[in-house]
């Protein structure tokens, strides 16, 4: 999946609000929550760089970018106006 994709899928969940998925309940809860969700898998992401494989450390990664679709959907932010800021 690329990026692109994921932040495809972010704006698709947050339109559809699957009751199952857990990044629904993120964005009822809002920025804090994702914000949150975000800083904890950045912290993951360091701490398995330090310590862990490079297998869990691209989990980690992957998961952050994630996070970062999920709050770009929130926050109604194209990939263009973060790929201006690149």
């Amino acid at each position: 999946m690329t990026f692109e994709e994921m932040v495809q899928l972010a704006k698709e969940r947050k339109f559809q609000m699957p009751e199952e998925s857990s990044t629904t309940q993120l964005f009822k809860k809002g920025t804090h929550a994702i914000g949150k969700k975000l800083v904890e898998e950045a912290a993951e992401s360091w701490m398995a760089a330090n310590y862990e494989s490079d297998e869990n450390l691209a989990l980690e990664l992957s998961q952050v970018l994630y996070y970062v679709a999920v709050m770009m959907a929130e926050k109604n932010l194209s990939l263009d106006e973060v790929y201006e800021k690149l």
